[in-house]
């Protein structure tokens, strides 16, 4: 009886996940249904999963135009650059609170939390940056999101987990802090770097609300989720001239599916292979400290 029961439940998750993957996936089947179609059938809102009348036109509008090409290339070096950075910071943040004689320590923790849960909001945002220069620079989608104090706490958390005998034993052989964070934790920490390393670069290509905000002229340096919701919002310079037709609003409509296929495809295609990195990163606020 228990046996059957079992089975039942384990039979109603599956369908409940595959519910929630179908209401996932056919949003962006059309996307990509929608942006290979011919104007004829989008005209007439005929599409709905698979293409009808396979035309690939749109993509060669968006590709052939440099803005858009420049966008992209300067996103995955944005995306590759704020990584490299975050990262850095977040290890030299976390690792001085693996001494428990550090001077204000309880202190520091709390400080931390509390800029987790309290922001100075938007308008004084805006005004630091404007004091600071950062309006329409490029170094704005960089530096006041270069930490996550999430990411410092899951550091933290991994570190508290290393043994502090290890530590001790590399200070005994006379390693400072440094060489005992690089060669003691470092090699140690693999899967919260990983992780980390994820939630950083995913974050980054995603991010679009930093640069709509900062970025009043200097469209140059505008990342591919700002450009695409111009484009989404009509006002992108794509030469849609190229692709106009007697169907009306069709071409723009799919220039629109293209944009966001190009822009989604490369996020796509990493996070299957790394979905463990995030598992493990829901787990491990979970480790003792």
């Amino acid at each position: 009886m228990n046996l059957n029961k079992s089975k039942f439940g384990d039979f109603v998750i599956v369908v409940v996940f595959i519910l929630l993957i179908c209401i996932c996936l056919f949003p962006m089947m059309n996307v990509f249904a929608r942006s290979m179609s011919s104007p004829h059938y989008l005209i007439r809102s005929e599409v709905s999963l698979f293409p009808r009348g396979f035309n690939l036109d749109a993509f060669e509008v968006v590709w052939s135009d440099s803005k858009y090409t420049w966008s992209l290339a300067w996103t995955a070096i944005l995306t590759l650059i704020c990584t490299i950075l975050s990262l850095t910071l977040t290890v030299l943040c976390a690792f001085p609170f693996v001494y428990k004689g550090l001077l204000g320590r309880k202190t520091l923790n709390v400080f931390m939390i509390f800029t987790m849960y309290f922001g100075a909001g938007m308008i004084p945002t805006f005004l630091l940056m404007r004091s600071l220069g950062l309006i329409d620079n490029p170094l704005v989608l960089i530096l006041p999101a270069s930490l996550s104090i999430f990411n410092v706490i899951l550091m933290r958390s991994f570190f508290y987990g290393i043994p502090d005998s290890i530590r001790e034993s590399s200070e005994i052989d006379g390693a400072g802090p440094f060489k005992t964070l690089i060669l003691i934790y470092l090699p140690l920490s693999k899967p919260v770097l990983a992780t980390i390393s994820l939630f950083y670069a995913v974050g980054r290509w995603n991010g679009y609300a930093d640069a709509l905000l900062f970025l009043r002229t200097e469209r140059r340096w505008d990342p591919i989720q700002l450009l695409l919701y111009r484009v989404q919002q009509n006002l992108t310079a794509i030469d849609v001239t190229q692709f106009e037709t007697s169907a009306g609003n069709a071409p723009t409509e799919a220039i629109r599916m293209a944009t966001i296929v190009i822009a989604t495809v490369p996020i796509l295609l990493v996070y299957p292979f790394l979905q463990k990195y995030f598992v493990a990163g829901v787990t491990l606020g979970s480790i003792k400290e």
